[in-house]
């Protein structure tokens, strides 16, 4: 292999890390979501263990099924970017292994390399919606904080 095509077929493979970079930041973000909702979800369940009325025991059963659909959304978003991370990973490996099987993988390297972008862009989506739901649970909380006036 002569050495063009050596730099070639390097700079295919090292193409990947710059989505395996992003995917990496979008993870640790989503996982640091996700123990934040963990987290709030826990203080709910131990302040609804203490209401008694009826009304106020809807109000915070509604606050942990908004809590548990954030941590659907974030947990299957952070599965999206776990398969966007293999497929970057296998992107760079299987334009290795075509280079030295003279090209008998075909478009492999290409159909990875969309699978992980693909992933990542779906896991996108969802970490948009939970940050709506996250908005939502923090506006509904606002809006029926103890001692809130009443609009005129």
């Amino acid at each position: 292999m002569d050495s063009s095509n050596t730099h070639a077929v390097l700079a295919a493979m090292l193409a990947p890390a710059f989505f395996l970079t992003a995917t990496a930041s979008l993870l640790l973000s989503a996982n640091n979501r996700l123990a934040r909702i963990i987290d709030r979800a826990r203080t709910l369940l131990r302040e609804l263990a203490d209401i008694e009325n009826e009304a106020e025991r809807a109000l915070y059963e509604r606050r942990i099924a908004l809590q548990r659909r954030r941590s659907l959304n974030i947990l299957r978003a952070g599965q999206l970017l776990y398969v966007a991370i293999s497929c970057f990973v296998g992107t760079s490996l299987a334009v290795s292994v075509d280079t030295f099987t003279g090209h008998r993988l075909g478009s492999l390297p290409i159909w990875l390399a969309s699978a992980g972008v693909l992933s990542m862009f779906a896991a996108s989506l969802l970490l948009a919606r939970e940050s709506t739901l996250a908005v939502t649970a923090i506006n509904e909380e606002m809006d029926h904080r103890p001692g809130k006036r009443k609009p005129d």
